[in-house]
């Protein structure tokens, strides 16, 4: 179980997230046209799973934008903007802002995502809802870079992922 802050105050996660060098647990997510995916849909590409309680808060909001623009530049990487809002209101933000390089995914249909990569937090008031953790994949599904941001009001390291991807 990962100690995390919000604000300063003391929250915590389901669990840790996958180890360096582990195989990336499966999943089936919700996307913008309400089709359930997994990894095998993403196949033969490097995975940035940015995982955010909610897309509708500033730092959330601004993380997509940020890595829209640093890693949708690079080949044969895909990101996964990975919470728990509906794929109606996270389809509506990409939209508004421009973010043609974010594939959103929910977990409302999925709760065993949070807990399959320790990033469900267990108390406090965001108590249901998704971490902001950064996990990298290679094409093989194997985790290569993970980040449990201490503070949800922070934004992750976006240099070591981009340094993961190189």
């Amino acid at each position: 179980m990962a100690q995390i802050t919000l604000k300063g105050n003391p929250i915590h996660t389901c669990g840790d997230l996958p180890a360096i060098g582990s195989d990336a647990p499966d999943f089936q997510l919700t996307n913008s046209e309400l089709a359930d995916v997994g990894l095998a849909d993403f196949d033969a590409k490097r995975k940035v799973l940015n995982i955010v309680p909610s897309l509708d808060t500033g730092i959330c909001a601004m993380s997509a934008e940020q890595f829209n623009a640093k890693v949708g530049a690079l080949a044969d990487v895909v990101l996964l903007n990975i919470s728990a809002d509906l794929p109606f209101a996270a389809k509506r933000l990409c939209s508004e802002k421009g973010l043609d390089n974010v594939v959103t995914l929910s977990c409302f249909r999925s709760p065993a995502f949070g807990k399959d990569y320790g990033v469900e937090i267990t108390d406090g008031p965001m108590a249901g809802l998704l971490s902001r953790a950064v996990v990298v994949l290679d094409e093989m599904n194997r985790v290569i870079h993970t980040e449990q941001v201490p503070e949800i009001a922070q934004e992750p390291n976006y240099d070591a992922v981009l340094a993961a991807l190189q």
